[in-house]
């Protein structure tokens, strides 16, 4: 990381002087990092936004060897020396500046400190509520410095390769109308109109989509975006997409596209990203890993074993497979056998997953099983699971048996506590495509169709007779890019004809007069030429995060809120004063404390 050279007198950052630079007279300017007294000499650990460099204050020059004496951590300091080459046995090779120090013959106090409320140093254990109440301070630490330059770094890349691919940086509005995304809204009062909300964009989707009406044919957007929602260590209420749209394109130029982006992001930051990106249907992916957004780290696939035990014995097996649920399971080959303590938490970690049991088959030498079932399995069924699973002694199968979705949720769950138990996943990134996803997925719960992306999604064009009849069976124009098991976006082709995007509304259970009141105005854009397009956007936070190896979003949010959704640096959200809520037509609620 480099600065301009000069910047209010300085005439050089700490990464900018090396050897070359001996003999220089220079200005530097910083924090104290460390100061140490070595009974004459006093050194101290300038810090600023590039790296570290060690200063050395002699006594022969009492002014500024006084001033060190009084010198603290985080104190802001400006000084003037010249650079030499540190004494032989004393470079240190874990700094850029490790071969060097400044000799300092003036030094002035630009601030002082209060003693922090822990050290800003990278290996330190402190707890995250008090990182989050003094921010400022923890954003001092070097590896809160990488992420954010690296998260600077991907925003320019990403800019400038969509510049290239003749896109159009859009703002799109922040202040705008509630319609239903899936999450609840932020609502902002109207001063003006009394009794109306504003709402916080959930993301851009509908002004994105009528910039293509309005004939901007590849727009993008850095868009800050809010939901108020539960949070997990991948969401907060806030947060930034990296969005855009395009119009006559099909899946397959978005899809290359995207790979593209990502090519060129990664390199911002000095990796490498191969091209093409492995591809997986949505039941292909459920079917190998039980999730729609598998991490391919880990070598373990789902195997079905249905056919082999229908008529089975077991009626766990046979009972599940014949009320039209499967029996599927996974396959290690640990270095040494599973315990059974091991193995009693494994099944009791099924159980807390919603399972009602979980069996396990310890593979031992001539085909034969141990196992709680051991009993109830014939010879033939034995052999049949041991090939079909293609296992060899050692080996330990662990099986589910009931409906296929909750099977399959289950044992994606099991398949990553496995690999993480037994060290499986390997080093890198891996991406992947998940296409072809179903249009629409039953809700349970309110007896009705659901979006499984958005209700703007295209249906598959050779699929369109079966929205009548079959809707469940349709599948959907619609793409999800995943890293490491973590979904980075989602995209798809949109609607672009009224009728159609109507027909979906209705399905939806949408009535004309709830169409027109929520989507009125993109119903009647779509009547103008609305060319055929598509779009997705990704979670910039996410990806930041994965990069950098964070385990948190917050780790790279300059000023996160904690999974209470507040801010413990502002005390925000905060009570306001009654005649702003006079001014908002808005009454106070008495609340029971």
């Amino acid at each position: 990381m480099q600065l301009p050279a000069r910047f209010s007198g300085r005439t050089h950052v700490s990464t900018q002087l090396n050897l070359e630079s001996q003999g220089e007279k220079v200005r530097l300017a910083g924090w104290i990092q460390k100061r140490r007294d070595h009974g004459g000499l006093i050194f101290i650990d300038l810090r600023d936004r590039c790296g570290i460099i060690q200063l050395v204050v002699d006594p022969k020059t009492p002014k500024p060897f006084a001033m060190a004496e009084k010198l603290r951590p985080e104190y802001v300091i400006e000084i003037e020396g010249k650079v030499e080459k540190r004494p032989p046995g004393t470079a240190n090779p874990s700094l850029k500046t490790g071969e060097i120090e400044v000799v300092v013959d003036k030094i002035n106090l630009l601030n002082t400190s209060k003693t922090p409320p822990f050290e800003i140093e990278d290996e330190i254990a402190v707890e995250e509520n008090l990182r989050l109440r003094y921010r400022y301070l923890d954003l001092r630490r070097r590896q809160m410095l990488a992420n954010f330059a690296a998260r600077h770094r991907i925003v320019k890349a990403t800019r400038d390769y969509l510049n290239q691919q003749g896109f159009i940086e859009v703002e799109t509005p922040i202040l705008t109308k509630s319609t239903p995304e899936g999450a609840r809204d932020f609502l902002v009062p109207s001063r003006l109109q009394p009794g109306h909300f504003y709402a916080l964009p959930q993301s851009p989707q509908l002004f994105k989509q009528l910039l293509m009406v309005a004939g901007f044919e590849r727009y993008y957007q850095i868009a800050r975006c809010f939901r108020d929602e539960d949070l997990r260590a991948d969401r907060q209420p806030e947060y930034t997409q990296i969005d855009m749209e395009m119009s006559f394109v099909s899946q397959e130029d978005i899809l290359n596209l995207v790979e593209g982006l990502m090519q060129a992001i990664f390199f911002s930051v000095g990796l490498e990203v191969k091209l093409p990106f492995q591809r997986l249907t949505y039941k292909e992916a459920l079917d190998r890993y039980g999730s729609d957004k598998p991490d391919l780290r880990v070598p373990l696939e789902l195997v079905d074993i249905s056919g082999l035990l229908k008529d089975s014995r077991f009626q766990v097996f046979s009972q599940a497979i014949n009320s039209g649920g499967v029996v599927k399971g996974i396959k290690v080959s640990p270095q040494k056998p599973f315990s059974r303590k091991a193995l009693d938490e494994l099944v009791e970690r099924a159980k807390s997953w919603g399972a009602k049991g979980l069996v396990w088959l310890a593979i031992q030498s001539d085909n034969q099983i141990k196992s709680p079932i051991a009993k109830f399995l014939d010879d033939g069924e034995v052999n049949s699971i041991i090939s079909e699973f293609k296992s060899k002694p050692g080996d330990f199968i662990f099986l589910v048996a009931d409906q296929f979705q909750l099977t399959t949720n289950i044992l994606s769950q099991l398949r990553l506590e496995l690999a993480k138990m037994l060290d499986l996943t390997s080093k890198g990134f891996s991406f992947l495509w998940v296409v072809d996803f179903p249009l629409f997925h039953w809700n349970e719960e309110e007896n009705h169709l659901d979006s499984e992306h958005h209700p703007f999604t295209m249906p598959k064009d050779n699929q369109l007779d079966l929205l009548d009849s079959k809707p469940l069976d349709v599948s959907a124009d619609a793409f999800d890019l995943v890293l490491n098991g973590v979904e980075l976006g989602s995209g798809t082709i949109r609607i672009h004809k009224r009728q159609l995007q109507e027909k979906i509304l209705k399905m939806l259970g949408l009535s004309t007069e709830e169409m027109n009141e929520k989507f009125g105005f993109l119903l009647e854009a779509l009547e103008y030429g609305a060319p055929p397009h598509g779009g997705i956007a990704f979670g910039l936070d996410r990806l930041v995060m994965l990069i950098q190896g964070c385990q948190s979003i917050r780790e790279v949010i300059a000023f996160p809120k904690t999974q209470s959704a507040s801010c413990l640096m502002t005390k925000a959200p905060d009570q306001v004063e009654p005649r702003q809520l006079e001014e908002l037509h808005i009454a106070p609620l008495e609340i029971d404390s």
